[in-house]
């Protein structure tokens, strides 16, 4: 239970100075234990512009399993490409107070390489 008290607590203290504008979306990360989900947020209009998760239909026949850093980068990788079809090129980095190591890592290489910019 402390560990999900000490993210939450990082993520509120992150988001004090992370936001996402119209031009450059914030670029947000949840991860379970079995899947992970990304989403591209403007937060002037809070609103979600699109989300990507492992938990849907088309990625589950691709990938079984979500939980792994193989399903991060296949996501990420996705995410960069549906982001690219919207027309956005540069987003602001959300790591939801996880540490940048292991699937977060991977899922923001995977997004760099797709053609992301943050």
């Amino acid at each position: 239970m402390e560990r999900l008290v000490g993210r939450q607590r990082r993520h509120r203290r992150i988001r004090k100075r992370v936001t996402g504008f119209p031009q450059r979306p914030r670029l947000a990360v949840f991860r379970s234990h079995q899947h992970m989900v990304a989403q591209l947020i403007s937060d002037v209009e809070g609103k979600t512009i699109m989300g990507c998760s492992t938990r849907a239909e088309a990625f589950r026949k691709a990938t079984p399993k979500g939980g792994t850093v193989q399903a991060a980068q296949q996501l990420g990788t996705l995410m960069a490409a549906e982001a690219l079809k919207r027309g956005v090129t540069r987003v602001v980095f959300d790591r939801g107070g996880y540490r940048y190591h292991g699937r977060v890592q991977a899922f923001a290489e995977a997004a760099r390489k797709g053609g992301l910019e943050f």
